[in-house]
């Protein structure tokens, strides 16, 4: 299927001419210093995109047996996403929610009896999606996923480490490897399935995101690299060449895409759940969706309030935020990958953003350059 987006100029958004510019400017800085190899950018704009930019390279073919040849970035270069795969997962639950399948006060075990072991009863899909589930290190072995019964075992063996709903702490993977499972239990689908029949076909997106990166789409994989030993230098991660993971479609993680097949699913949000002629959610699912559930409260591993919905966080008031940049209006919303991307929309300017890299890098500078790159954009915003 043809993506969804019809093309338009960046002169037809409410943006100052010519200010992206120091926005490239940063990126070719950042890969001129070797930072990261490649990057890819996408801007969509009232169901249009505005842009879709690639920098550098997908691969260095070099430093690794694996890393054989050059490849560089292109718009068809698929990337790993990361935790943006939660916005994709969130938005199948969004519309099993929506068809009357679940409701987030349920409980997991209303899905998964299992589940309530080890004094894991009483936790709600709420608190699971809005990382107060209590179990936040909890592991799921990469080499079980693609056996989903052992899946579904090791996710109802998970112990607790606080009372659930008491503290909010990001559940990097642990969350949504739950939430796979009760996708699973409600639709009789493996849950990569059933979120591309739930959401990516319908929106035209299968082309650009991939929940489980099938073997045919691997000739487009941009490599994942780490900082080397020595300055200036990649380590090839085991994510470009490991299979099971790639097949997994970790759904806390796992996905694959490109940065206009982002903007794409967030326009569809921007635009009350329509995208291309499809109706895919209604505008009232989205407000309950995504509103801030968890106030300025602290999430103690991001060491900051991220104002979470359900899936995507917000802006909010609080003088900073990760990801969305310090200059997004309070309504802002969003998701980041960890070490590589960002990508975020604002229901104030129509405005959706991508930002894809391809070295996952630590904090603190990760961090303080998600704020620079966003925060370029935003200051281009004339609304």
């Amino acid at each position: 299927m043809a993506y969804p987006l019809p093309k338009a100029s960046l002169n037809s958004a409410p943006l100052r001419p010519g200010a992206l510019e120091p926005l490239y400017q940063l990126i070719e800085q950042h890969i001129q210093d070797r930072r990261y190899p490649g990057c890819q950018l996408a801007l969509a704009h009232h169901g249009r995109l505005l842009l879709s930019k690639s920098f550098g390279h997908a691969r260095i073919g070099q430093g690794d047996a694996a890393d054989t040849h050059v490849m560089p970035a292109s718009d068809d270069t698929l990337w790993l996403l990361y935790s943006n795969t939660k916005i994709i997962t969130a938005t199948a639950l969004w519309k099993l929610h929506e068809q009357g399948r679940l409701r987030f006060t349920d409980a997991v075990t209303d899905y998964l009896p299992e589940f309530g072991q080890h004094d894991k009863a009483g936790i709600t899909l709420f608190q699971v999606i809005t990382h107060q589930g209590g179990f936040p290190d909890a592991d799921m072995p990469i080499e079980w996923a693609a056996d989903h019964a052992r899946v579904l075992q090791a996710v109802c063996d998970f112990k607790l480490q606080w009372a659930p709903g008491s503290r909010i702490h990001y559940h990097g993977l642990s969350a949504h490897w739950v939430l796979g499972m009760v996708i699973e239990a409600i639709t009789g689908q493996d849950f990569r399935q059933a979120i591309t029949d739930l959401v990516l076909r319908p929106l035209g997106l299968e082309n650009d995101l991939f929940v489980g990166l099938p073997r045919t789409q691997v000739h487009r994989l941009s490599f994942l690299y780490q900082p080397g030993s020595a300055p200036g230098t990649y380590q090839l991660r085991s994510e470009s060449t490991d299979e099971a993971w790639q097949q997994s479609g970790a759904p806390g993680g796992g996905g694959y895409g490109t940065a206009k097949g982002m903007v794409a699913l967030y326009q569809m949000m921007l635009q009350g759940g329509r995208l291309n002629g499809v109706q895919l959610l209604s505008p009232r699912t989205l407000a309950y969706a995504i509103r801030n559930y968890t106030g300025d409260r602290a999430d103690e591993f991001m060491g900051m309030a991220m104002h979470r919905g359900l899936g995507p966080h917000l802006r909010g008031n609080t003088v900073g935020i990760r990801g969305l940049g310090s200059l997004a209006s309070p309504r802002a919303f969003g998701h980041g990958g960890v070490g590589t991307s960002y990508c975020w929309a604002d229901p104030d300017s129509g405005l959706s953003f991508a930002y894809i890299t391809n070295s996952r890098v630590p904090d603190p500078w990760h961090s303080v350059r998600l704020d620079q790159i966003s925060n370029l954009v935003h200051a281009a915003i004339t609304v």
